[in-house]
């Protein structure tokens, strides 16, 4: 579910949520975005020699509400809840197609057959926003 986090994020804002290049700058990228973790967020994180071995600066959590404001409170919300550090504290499958997040859909999404398009729900439809590129002129992707 990190993964569809990570991909849910990309589509809001058109960037890569973690754009890391070495295993170091990945998990400081995620720890500056997310907080360091510490043992209410990940428990046993505190006794791993692995994350002992970097020494990453205690960071506080950003809000991510300014990097995805297309999404809303309760799509920063369901994305809070895929990029949880422990694994078994993060929102299922299942769960995720329940959110409210989704509610402005209507009952009708959860009804689709997996083959099925949600595209062929009545009033579901992709709009274009202004660029997120540096570049002002280049077209919306």
């Amino acid at each position: 579910m990190w993964g569809v986090g990570c991909i849910f994020y990309e589509m809001a804002s058109g960037r890569p949520l973690f754009p890391g290049s070495t295993v170091e700058d990945e998990l400081h990228l995620i720890f500056r975005t997310l907080g360091t973790p510490t043992e209410a967020t990940w428990p046993g994180i505190e006794s791993r020699s692995e994350f002992l071995a970097y020494r990453f600066p205690r960071y506080t959590p950003e809000s991510l509400g300014s990097k995805v404001p297309r999404i809303g409170a309760p799509g920063v919300a369901l994305l809070l809840e895929f990029l949880k550090f422990e694994p078994k504290m993060r929102i299922s499958a299942k769960d995720a197609m329940r959110h409210s997040y989704f509610d402005s859909l209507g009952p009708n999404v959860h009804k689709l057959p997996d083959t099925a398009s949600i595209f062929t729900i009545p009033g579901v439809q992709l709009s274009r926003t202004a660029s997120l590129r540096s570049d002002r002129n280049a077209p919306s992707v």
